[in-house]
């Protein structure tokens, strides 16, 4: 199954709704059609009656390599209610990637960029090629990363996040592993045979159970301690009277038996 676009393309198969970046010759850089396609394109995977989880990379060498040349324009010499246009239009996309109720993972090849990090640490899982580079690079043209930074500081260290945002500075796979930045990292020649063994790893998981898990990770974020346990015990509750969870437990209690 797929569907036309212009800057990306959108494959379902397999449970697995696959979003691809596909201006390689702008290095995936990210423009308003680039957004809006994103955003429809997730619409997209949410309303599959058979896609359980999204992935997202970019064609090319690389995942994303930031705003492109006319979006890096708009701030130089746009005006008030265009610069609060642009930077509500990204919000929305991070929040839509937040809330989506299946997992989003991303896979990273080449450099990830600015607003291209941010993309890749607003998915819920990041796999990345042992090449790839990340860098929130804003403050290097006197721009700051502030959307993304509430996401990278809830995935990092404080003094990494700090770091990271004032010196614009570039990391590789293996560090941005390291601080948890990401999830894993593959060797090169492996990375697609190995990304697509997690996406399937996620797609044999019962899909309402993802979904709780997914919601219940992020609402809890920032509650008290007990707040978070109890609204845990209401979705514990919940997940017991689902048919995949019963299901799950006979098949369980079968295998003991």
């Amino acid at each position: 199954m797929s569907h036309e676009f212009q800057r990306l393309l959108y494959q379902e198969s397999d449970g697995v709704a696959l979003i691809t970046l596909n201006r390689p010759e702008k290095r995936n850089a990210l423009d308003d059609p680039t957004i809006e396609e994103l955003k429809a394109a997730l619409r997209l995977g949410l309303e599959s009656h058979t896609a359980r989880v999204i992935g997202l990379q970019g064609a090319g060498r690389d995942f994303c390599s930031g705003l492109d040349l006319s979006a890096l324009r708009k701030i130089a010499h746009g005006d008030v209610k265009e610069h609060l246009d642009d930077a509500h239009s990204m919000l929305e996309l991070f929040l839509q990637m937040r809330a989506l109720p299946k997992p989003i993972v991303g896979m990273v090849r080449g450099r990830a960029l600015a607003g291209g990090c941010g993309l890749a640490s607003a998915c819920d899982l990041v796999l990345a090629s042992d090449t790839a580079e990340f860098g929130y690079v804003e403050i290097r043209i006197a721009f700051v990363a502030a959307i993304v930074m509430a996401m990278l500081r809830r995935s990092v260290g404080e003094k990494k996040a700090c770091e990271l945002l004032l010196t614009g500075g570039v990391i590789g796979a293996v560090e941005a592993e390291r601080i948890g930045l990401i999830n894993h990292v593959f060797p090169d020649g492996e990375f697609e045979q190995r990304c697509q063994a997690w996406l399937h790893q996620l797609t044999e998981k019962a899909a309402l159970a993802l979904r709780m898990t997914k919601e219940l990770l992020y609402r809890i974020d920032g509650m008290p301690l007990e707040q978070a346990m109890r609204c845990g015990a209401d979705i514990n509750a919940l997940a017991r009277m689902t048919e995949e969870c019963r299901q799950g437990v006979a098949r369980f209690l079968e295998k003991k038996s």
